[in-house]
């Protein structure tokens, strides 16, 4: 019989799963004592390594002071307010405030009603149209599922949130016609800088500058969801500064806390700032109970310290070059049929006649970690700590497991 845990994209009549026990560095191990290499960084997140004792202690720390308190009018914690200085700092938005929330989800759900919010509180609120793209994953609240361009993941919830509309994701003119059909009603257009959970499908050359510029020309907001891109991934803070484009919001979440707290959040520029400041009288009437938890955020200042302090997002580079170079090679044997990726984040693409979980549990017997998406591809996101070794041994398995695959 399965467990009491009903868990996540996973089928609910499955009754055996991996155990996890424990993690350092790397790697995971499980309850009958097997280590796997976590070429995942579990899911796209733990950019700093498993078993970082100075989180740990950072969050300890925190809850024998204060553990937790509502940021709702009036209160505010010290927490919170170094946090969103430090990541308002970091961003390529200037003069950025930031709001926190959970979860990449609530970040992307945030995004969106703050855009739309931002246009009615300009005086245009017929523009409500929000643009994605398809192979986008926003998340799986309501606005994020509206928005993904992963027609599986929006099967069975009935009715999403209207005016919000997928185009094709690499391709700009179908984005202008689709702005142009809905001149004066678009209220953002939203994409990942590189498209992670559907496959890891980094943008054409000039794609984002294209997105921008028309955000421009039609008066629309550009929202860059780095749920997977912020915090190293790329090699900078953010994928915003790594393509040099700067959106109107940046959503967060993941490697803000490298997964050791769940934490969120929205980064608002000038244009969103003016709308929401220019009343006095004006309450944002939105937000979460743990929004600007205090022990959630000291848990992300101790993990942004990591990363600053062992020059990660520099590894990130190194990483990345090892990585899509191995499996570039594999290739090029044939054993695969493409490679994609930027940074420390990329996929192979397989053949038609291979299968993706067959390729990940494979691996897993091998001892190292990828996910499968769809039968399609798997993809690999290491910690930012990851060796060479490491790496290579990520490669091997994986050559290992397609090499007789059919």
């Amino acid at each position: 019989m399965p467990s009491s845990f009903l868990h996540p994209f996973a089928r609910p009549s499955r009754e055996d799963f991996i155990r996890l026990v424990s993690g350092s560095g790397s790697t995971v191990t499980d309850a009958d004592g097997n280590d796997y290499l976590d070429a995942m960084a579990s899911l796209w997140y733990c950019n700093v390594g498993h078993g970082r004792r100075e989180i740990a202690e950072a969050t300890a720390a925190q809850m024998t002071t204060l553990e937790a308190y509502s940021c709702f009018d009036p209160f505010t914690n010290e927490r919170a307010e170094e946090l969103t200085a430090r990541v308002a700092d970091l961003a390529p938005i200037d003069d950025g405030r930031v709001f926190l929330c959970g979860s990449g989800s609530e970040a992307v759900d945030t995004a969106m009603k703050i855009a739309r919010l931002t246009q009615v509180l300009a005086g245009d609120p017929d523009r409500n149209v929000i643009i994605s793209r398809m192979r986008g994953y926003h998340g799986t609240n309501y606005g994020g599922t509206s928005a993904q361009g992963l027609p599986p993941n929006k099967e069975g919830w009935g009715e999403l949130l209207s005016a919000v509309i997928q185009v094709p994701g690499d391709d700009v003119e179908a984005l202008a016609s689709a702005m142009a059909d809905h001149a004066g009603r678009v209220a953002a257009v939203i994409t990942e800088p590189v498209q992670g959970a559907g496959g890891v499908w980094p943008p054409a050359e000039g794609y984002l500058e294209s997105v921008r510029r028309l955000c421009d020309q039609h008066g629309a907001l550009l929202i860059f969801d780095e749920v997977i891109t912020g915090f190293g991934r790329l090699g900078d803070w953010f994928g915003a500064t790594h393509f040099g484009v700067t959106p109107d919001l940046i959503c967060f979440a993941k490697a803000v806390t490298s997964g050791y707290q769940p934490l969120g959040g929205v980064i608002v520029g000038s244009r969103v700032r003016e709308a929401l400041e220019s009343d006095p009288a004006f309450v944002l009437k939105t937000g979460y109970t743990y929004s600007g938890h205090p022990t959630v955020c000291a848990a992300a200042l101790a993990n942004i310290d990591i990363l600053e302090r062992e020059g990660l997002l520099e590894r990130a580079t190194a990483i990345g070059e090892r990585l899509s170079a191995g499996l570039t090679a594999i290739a090029a044997d044939g054993q695969v049929a493409e490679v994609r990726g930027r940074g420390a984040v990329w996929a192979v693409g397989l053949h038609p006649h291979q299968s993706a979980v067959t390729v990940r549990d494979r691996m897993l017997h091998l001892g190292v970690i990828t996910r499968a998406i769809a039968e399609h591809s798997n993809t690999f996101c290491p910690p930012l700590v990851m060796t060479d070794e490491e790496i290579d041994r990520v490669v091997d398995a994986l050559a290992t497991a397609t090499q007789d695959d059919g």
